[in-house]
């Protein structure tokens, strides 16, 4: 299970093994939000809702990665859950179509060595 924790100013990756029974999907799990600066100690449990599943590169096999959203345990999204804010904004403009742009850059060669350098 991975997930964004809510360390300032930066978040970094935290994440936490489980075995999963063969065939069976991964289930919503529960971690200590206070170690990760996503909840005070008096009040710290907080939720890991699996959103995405691929094989794990490193362990191989069946082994798998579960990147997670972390929610409150009243199941909403957890401040520091940015995913959940990007996801209703996706659906909100689910009808539109994307517009993408190439920028060309260039750079300037003299004797195989960029110019200047």
């Amino acid at each position: 299970y991975i997930w964004i924790h809510g360390t300032e100013p930066e978040p970094l990756l935290r994440s936490k093994t489980r075995i999963i029974k063969d065939g069976k999907e991964p289930e919503i799990w529960g971690f200590d939000g206070s170690s990760t600066n996503q909840a005070p100690g008096s009040n710290s449990d907080c939720v890991l809702r699996p959103v995405f599943t691929c094989p794990d590169p490193i362990r191989g096999g069946d082994n798998i990665l579960v990147l997670c959203e972390v929610e409150l345990t009243d199941f909403t999204p957890h401040p520091t859950n940015t995913r959940a804010k990007a996801r209703e904004l996706a659906e909100k403009y689910a009808d539109f179509s994307p517009n993408f742009g190439i920028e060309q850059e260039y750079t300037f060669f003299q004797n195989g060595r960029p110019l200047g350098w």
